[in-house]
This record gives structure tokens, C-alpha cells and sequence, in this order.
């Protein structure tokens, strides 16, 4: 068990960075929508705590999409101003304010549900307004390899802490931004922040895909035990297509940047 845990969602990691060096940011943050992160974990606090934690901890992640979108615009709009330690940190501080807020709120499947809709629906209007831009070189392996110890490193916290921390915080940090801070940081640095933005709007996008996994699993896992997991697997895929025809296709242009940061990206 602890092998797959250490080995799955660097698997997943790998898959999209891949696609990201060959069809770009756009394709990158809409395939990183998918549930590659908070779908083995809640897989692992199934099989470890019960369906029905499993389930409450997926109504929980639901809502934490709120706090996941509110993460990628803040660092995309930071991004276009500052260099990323700032993006970094003020983007982190909205996750956490938003997290505790949740955590605070009566679990509701119904609430968990419009705070996810809210958020999806109010994204495309609250990124920047950015030059599209050409992909650039394809990050270092040492940065691919950071993705995936900081996706193994997640996975191996939020199962451990699941029996102290009860199933509401699991659902929450299994939506901790680990990984869209590693790529985000990384876009930034290497591309710039238009790349970052391009990236992040399509995380947004791609996050319908998630939002219809977690969605199955709080009420699928208590009727269907395992079982509910192909169930997700196959709504979350199958919302990832509708979603594709969400991706703005902008005319690419050469070497694009974004000009008005006002800090060093380095």
C-alpha cells in the first residue's frame, strides 16, 4: 500500500507534464483538473478509514474547490505584478482563510455543491487578460521530479493524518495547492506570467472534471462501496471532454510575454 502511494500520483504527474511539453499550458492545466491527487487519496482513506469517512471527506473536497480556484486566481493575478515569492504567499494566505472558513461550516452536501458551482462559474471572469503565449522549453527534470515527490509527499500526509484530523480537514487538504504551487512557481520562473495565467485558467476549467468526481463519491461510496470509484472515474472523464470546448484557443503569437511585472521573476 505505501509503495502505491508513493508511486501513483507521480505516475499521473508525469502523464500531464508530458502532455504540457507537447500541446502547452492550456492542455497542461486542463488535464491537471482531473482528480490525480484527491482521487488516490480518498481511494487510500477508503480502503484505510471506511466508505463513509471516504465519502464525507469527498463532500468536504468538494467545497475546497472554492478555496483551490480562489488559490489559482490569486496567483495568477499577483503573478502579472510581482515575482513569485509574493504570487506565492498572498495566493496561499486566500487558500488557508478560505480553508479555515470552510472547516467552520456545518458539512452539507448541498452547500459543498454551490460553493463549487459558485466558484467554477465565477473563474473565466476573474483571471487576467493576458497575451496568449508560445510554449517554452520544457522544465528541468529536477523540477518534474520536485512535481512528483511533492504529489507523493500529500498523499502520504493526508492519509497518515486522516485518523487525527477527521474526515472534513482530509476532504480540505487533500485540495491543498501543493502541486498548483509547484507548477505555477515553476511557469512563472521559467515562462513567465502570462504562461502562468494561461495555465492556471485552464486548472480552472479542467476543475469541472473534479468537481463531478468528488460529487459521485459523496453519493455513490455509502450505496456502492468501492465500486463508486469506476463510477467517478468514468463521470469525471467523461466531464473532462464536455469541458474541452470551455479552453479559449487564442491565436498563438511569437515569443509573447508578459511585460508589466513589476518585480524580477527569477
Amino acid at each position: 500500500m505505501l509503495l502505491l502511494k508513493l508511486l501513483v500520483i507521480p505516475g499521473f504527474l508525469l502523464l500531464i507534464s508530458l502532455a504540457g511539453k507537447r500541446w502547452g499550458p492550456s492542455v497542461a492545466g486542463w488535464l491537471s483538473g482531473l482528480p490525480v491527487v484527491v482521487g488516490p487519496i480518498l481511494f487510500f482513506l477508503a480502503i484505510e478509514q471506511g466508505e463513509a469517512f471516504a465519502a464525507q471527506s469527498a463532500t468536504a473536497a468538494l467545497s475546497a474547490m472554492f478555496a483551490m480556484i480562489a488559490f489559482c486566481v490569486s496567483y495568477a493575478q499577483v503573478a502579472q505584478r510581482a515575482s513569485w515569492p509574493w504570487a506565492l504567499a498572498v495566493s496561499l494566505l486566500v487558500w488557508a482563510t478560505i480553508a479555515v472558513v470552510l472547516s467552520a461550516i456545518p458539512p452539507s452536501l448541498s452547500f459543498s455543491v454551490i460553493a463549487a458551482a459558485t466558484a467554477l462559474l465565477a473563474a473565466p471572469y476573474l483571471f487576467p487578460s493576458v497575451q496568449p503565449v508560445v510554449p517554452g522549453p520544457a522544465p528541468k527534470s529536477d523540477k518534474l521530479l520536485l512535481r512528483m515527490i511533492a504529489g507523493a509527499l500529500l498523499t502520504l500526509a493526508v492519509t497518515l493524518l486522516a485518523s487525527t484530523v477527521g474526515e472534513r480537514w482530509s476532504g480540505l487538504l487533500a485540495v491543498f495547492p501543493v502541486l498548483g504551487s509547484v507548477m505555477a512557481v515553476f511557469s512563472q520562473q521559467t515562462r513567465g506570467p502570462a504562461f502562468t495565467a494561461a495555465l492556471l485558467r485552464a486548472t480552472a476549467t479542467g476543475m469541472y472534471s473534479f468537481a463531478a468526481f468528488c460529487l459521485v463519491l459523496a453519493l455513490a461510496l455509502p450505496a456502492l462501496g468501492l465500486g463508486g470509484f469506476a463510477l467517478g472515474v468514468a463521470v469525471s472523464v467523461a466531464m473532462l471532454g464536455v469541458t474541452k470546448r470551455l479552453l479559449a484557443k487564442p491565436a498563438i503569437t511569437p515569443a509573447t510575454h508578459s511585460t508589466h511585472s513589476t518585480l524580477s521573476n527569477d
